[in-house]
Formats: C-alpha cells, structure tokens, sequence
C-alpha cells in the first residue's frame, strides 16, 4: 500500500505515485486533466505527485521523493496531491520545494491546474484543499489506458463510512460513494477494446459499492453485470475486500464464473477479538477463519491475502499470537504486514502506545510467518499448469497472483506455461505456445 511507481515523463508532465492501486488509476486522469490545463508547455515541466497517508513513512517518503525532485528540476513546477496532501496540506505548503497543493477532489478537475500560482506565493495560496466531506457523488472519468501497466485499474467506489480507530483515510477520501454501474461497464469496455486482458476493480471499502445508488446494487450485482455485458475481459479481479460485507452474487460469482480471478485480498487487521474491537472492526477473527474456509468450498485452489498490523496499541503477546496463527488458520498466502504507525487525530493514537522495538519485532514475525506460508504455496504449485499474465521482464502473474518467471512474452499477453519449481520468490515456468491478450 506503500509502494512507489513513477510513470514515464508525458509531454513535459512527471506523475509520482504512491500507495494504492486507486491512487495509480487516479493518477490516470490527472496526467489528463494537467495536460489540458497546458502544463506540459510549461518551461522545465511539471512533476505531480500523488501521496498516500495509511502510514508516517509512506508520508515520509513522499517529503523525501519532493525534495529530490526539486534538486534534479529546479525549474519544473512542483504539485502534491493525494491523501497526505488531503489531511495534511498545511505541512506540504510549508515546503519550499512545493509550488501548489491539492485535494483529493481538486486533483481530478483541469481547472485546479489552471490555477497554479506564480512562485513565491505564501503557503495559503498555494494550498487548494477544501473538506472532502462535503463531496456526495464520485464521478465515472474515462481513461484509455493505465501508463506503464500490464493490467489496468477500474475505480468503483470512493472513501469510507467506517471509522475504524487506526484509520485516517477516510478523513482523506470522505464518506463513501459508488461510482454508478453504467459508467463503471463502459470504463471496462473501453479498457477491453484497447487491449487489457485483465481488470482490477479497485475502491477504498470496495464492498459498500452501491449503497448509494437508486436500488442499492451490491458489489456481487456489478461482478455479474461485468462479466455479461463485456465478454472481452479475459480476466476480471478484485482488489482489497472487506469479508463481513460479502454478498450472495459475489459468492455465486467467485464459485462460477472462471474469469474472476481466484484472488482475494482481505482487509484482517488482525487475529484477536478484543484487538479487533478495539479496531472497530466489524468481524471477529472466527468469522475470517469460517470465510477463507466457506469459500474453498465454492472455490477450490483459490488464494488468499490479508493485511495485518502488528503491534496495534494494548496488544499483548497473546494477542499477537492470535494474528500469528490466524496466517495458518485462513491460509493467507499474500501478507501484507504493516508495523502499527499512529497517526495524528486518529483514536488510536490516543491509546497506550508499545514500545517501537516490540512493535518492530512483531512485524518481523509475522513476515517470517507469512513468507514460510507463501513457499509453501509456491511449492503446491509445483508440476501445475498455470495461465500467466505478463507484466514486464519475463515476469508475470498467475490467476492467483502469484509471481512466475517465465522469461518470454510480451507484457498484457496471457501465456500457459507448465510449473518446474521455483526460487523461494516465484514460480519457474516453462511457457507453451503464447495467446495474445
């Protein structure tokens, strides 16, 4: 959630992105939206980049991206965008390398750019971020592509109702809202017809899609709707889901229809009860373990993910033991692990805190829990046949995510190829004959 990817200097306009995948399709429009406000003709450039704030280092290393970027550019005109600038923007206008600040809705709009001030401007004037809980609907923008990626992103769903204790998010994205389902089919019949194999559905609380909307459709009816209305997506997948809001056409759809992926990415936080509660979350952990097994049932083979955060505040070694085990007890094969980070104005950051060196040895931990669980799956995979999506360098994805080396096929392209062994990181596959995307 906190990586980095840099697309390819446009016309004179650089878009840095951090954190998730909505972020990358965001970033997508603004390169568009920046481009029609004319700041490719600007002299040295425009560099814009879009924050994440899920933790203090992602914030971290996008002041540190910032700076860099104001050594190797001085002329270029710096912009920051995203959730840290949504919920921070007074300490991004604070940096003198920064020429204008925008807000999560501001960043989606040609007239923001427009609006870029001339250099030496106070910090008031370069900040254009207005409180993104006062925006009710989330708009359905078209893009033909997604720059310098394999497989491209469709947003369905905009901010959170929850408000879970370690969360600033939704004060940087706002309350939930559901991009409507005709737009959201056209987006994906756009991005088929140019070439994707694959689409990734991608939302910030994917399953409240549609509570929003006339007739409240599910997540589950806007899967189905996809599939039907689009029969040239090849491979659909879905982003991080919550469990405990899982309807009944999506589970239908996971046991029935091939071209949903077997791929799911679960937001856990953790595998104790009363660390859970104190989370607000809305699940316990005999709920996640009864999912992961419910839908093996429906979907044999299928793969799971899971993010967890080790060392959340008051958790006790018992407690943490608890999230150890329940990488075992759901099967988790992708972990993500984040070392509990707390941010400011959020109640989590009021509680009693654990000592950094405990909270950085339990992540260690659970990372050396949840790599013993990814060899394990690479090695189950051993002597399978798998159909692989190529991103880059002879690199690809299976239909359950996982990395293969195959060395051969052009990125987009869907290649079967026969399963030897692997490395401790990624499957080696020996490629049959190729089929185009």
């Amino acid at each position: 959630m906190s990586a980095l990817s840099k697309s390819p200097v446009s016309k004179g306009i650089d878009v840095v992105t951090f954190g998730c995948r909505l972020n990358t399709y965001e970033s997508e429009v603004m390169r568009r939206e920046a481009e029609t406000a004319g700041l490719g003709a600007l002299e040295g450039g425009a560099v814009i980049f879009n924050t994440c704030a899920v933790t203090g280092e992602a914030v971290r290393q996008a002041k540190q991206a910032i700076r860099k970027a104001r050594r190797d550019n001085p002329q270029a005109r710096i912009i920051v965008t995203g959730c840290a600038a949504q919920t921070e923007p007074e300490k991004f206008a604070a940096m003198d390398e920064v020429d204008l600040v925008l807000g999560n809705e501001e960043k989606l709009k040609a007239n923001s750019y427009r609006a870029l001030p001339d250099f030496g401007v106070n910090d008031t004037e370069k900040a254009r971020v207005n409180d993104i809980f006062s925006v009710r609907e989330t708009a359905g923008h078209m893009v033909d592509a997604i720059e310098g990626r394999a497989r491209a992103f469709v947003q369905v769903q905009n901010g959170c109702d929850h408000r879970c204790t370690f969360c600033i998010i939704p004060y940087g994205r706002g309350n939930s809202r559901s991009v409507p389902m005709g737009a959201v089919v056209e987006q994906v019949k756009r991005l088929a017809g140019n070439g994707y194999a694959e689409i990734v559905l991608t939302g910030v609380d994917m399953t409240s899609f549609g509570a929003d909307l006339p007739g409240a459709p599910k997540l589950g009816r806007l899967v189905k709707t996809i599939l039907k209305q689009v029969p040239d997506v090849k491979r659909l997948r879905l982003s991080s889901i919550d469990s405990i809001e899982a309807d009944d056409d999506l589970l239908d759809t996971i046991a029935t229809e091939p071209r949903l992926m077997p791929h799911l990415h679960l937001s856990l936080q953790s595998g104790d009860d009363m660390i859970l509660k104190r989370m607000k979350r809305r699940h316990l952990r005999d709920q996640s373990i009864r999912f992961c097994e419910d839908v093996r049932k429906l979907r044999p083979g299928i793969v799971f993910g899971a993010d967890i955060i080790a060392g959340f505040p008051t958790e006790t070694d018992e407690m943490f033991e608890n999230s150890e085990k329940i990488v075992e007890e759901c099967g988790l094969t992708h972990l993500h692990v984040f070392p509990f980070s707390p941010r400011e104005g959020t109640p989590a950051a009021r509680m009693p805190q654990l000592r950094r060196e405990v909270v950085k040895q339990r992540a260690a931990r659970l990372r050396v829990a949840g790599e013993a669980a990814y060899i394990r799956h690479l090695s189950s995979l051993t002597g399978t046949r798998q159909s692989i999506l190529v991103e880059r360098d002879g690199l690809g994805r299976t239909e359950g995510f996982t990395l293969a080396a195959l060395g051969t096929g052009a990125p987009g392209e869907i290649v079967e190829a026969d399963i030897s062994g692997h490395d401790g990181m990624r499957l080696i596959a020996a490629p049959l004959a190729a089929r185009a995307a």
